[in-house]
């Protein structure tokens, strides 16, 4: 496979850079170049960055009527020294490759794409924000392009690395949000994708997510698909409980996704002497919790929020608060902790930051 760095063009546009930096918002500007490779006659081929611009692609691409299409989500920091950091960009290409394997789309070479990803930083590195608490999101995708109706994996693809300057991912910003649990639908099941980040997963939550924003709630929390019972997701993040003297998380057994920042949160949390169980987590106990006086603090974790407090529950026409509403210590202390690692405040010691 040809190095991708002898296929970047020479000519680089350049639009318009956002002045206000407070005002980014998340997922509505993109920046000037995109890195984009073609698979076809079985290889990947033809590694190259473009200027950002519409596609075109065939009405009958396979991604359009079967949903073969998968993504990742990463971001890139800009350091008070001015260099840029990844965090954890290997776990990031490796759940990619996963993704792909799940979905029959051919793999992408690890190495090469987290090459790819700095060239496509380095040439776009001015829209990297400097205000703290900013960063430029990174979107790795690939979707199926080959032209034919009829159900099987496609014969050719087109995987593209795209990325845009970010705020807070909520507009309320680092602070306790509500959310609805909800009792009848499903996100996944055993079995299925949720473990992966397949298009077809966000797609299955549109429905019950604005449902849940209708009733006032910022997100939602999924139950199990079986018997709703137990905890599993938040929206597009992974969900921790502080029960006593216990850090709970559900388990990865297929219907949840392997959070990057939840391994963090986990890998933290044990350096930090707290007791952390990957269990399943009914309902029912976490009410039970809450009337003995035991639901401490919750909070959800992601690459986008990083990790967003949760101040109430409502399931069942009953509101749970969390301990007294606002943001705990441990979530506190989490946020401080890889936010710093992030940006460069506070030391690496797990090797987790790249450095562009």
């Amino acid at each position: 496979m040809e190095s991708v760095s002898k296929r970047i063009l020479p000519q680089h546009q350049r639009r318009f850079l956002p002045t206000d930096e407070r005002k980014l918002g998340f997922g509505d500007i993109f920046s000037d170049h995109m890195f984009k490779m073609d698979f076809h006659d079985g290889q990947w081929r033809n590694p190259r960055i473009e200027p950002y611009a519409a596609l075109s692609i065939s009405p009958a691409a396979m991604s359009l009527h079967y949903g073969q299409l998968i993504f990742e989500g990463m971001k890139c920091f800009r350091r008070q020294d001015g260099r840029l950091a990844l965090f954890r960009p290997e776990a990031n290409f490796k759940r990619f490759a996963n993704s792909s394997h799940q979905l029959c789309i051919p793999q992408i070479d690890q190495e090469l794409a987290l090459a790819a990803l700095k060239e496509l930083l380095f040439v776009d590195q001015d829209w990297v924000p400097h205000t703290p608490g900013t960063s430029l999101y990174i979107r790795p995708f690939i979707v199926a392009t080959e032209p034919h109706l009829g159900v099987r994996p496609a014969n050719e693809y087109m995987f593209m690395i795209i990325t845009g300057p970010v705020a807070a991912y909520y507009t309320e910003g680092f602070a306790p949000i509500a959310i609805y649990v909800e009792p009848h639908y499903s996100r996944a099941v055993p079995g299925g994708l949720g473990e992966v980040k397949a298009a077809a997963n966000y797609a299955a939550s549109l429905f019950a997510a604005e449902e849940a924003h209708k009733k006032g709630f910022s997100q939602l929390l999924w139950l199990d698909p079986c018997q709703h019972k137990y905890v599993e997701e938040v929206g597009s993040m992974n969900m921790f409980f502080v029960i006593g003297d216990e850090l709970v998380t559900s388990p990865l057994a297929g219907t949840v996704l392997p959070g990057i920042t939840r391994d963090s949160v986990v890998t933290i949390a044990r350096d930090w002497g707290l007791k952390v169980s990957e269990r399943p987590l009914a309902i029912d106990e976490i009410l039970a919790a809450k009337k003995s006086g035991e639901l401490k603090e919750a909070f959800g974790s992601g690459t986008a929020a990083v990790i967003s407090p949760v101040g109430r529950l409502h399931y069942n026409g009953q509101d749970i608060v969390v301990g007294e509403g606002g943001i705990g210590p441990i979530t506190q202390k989490m946020y401080d902790e890889i936010i710093g690692i992030q940006y460069g405040t506070r030391p690496d010691k797990y090797g987790w930051v790249v450095l562009v």
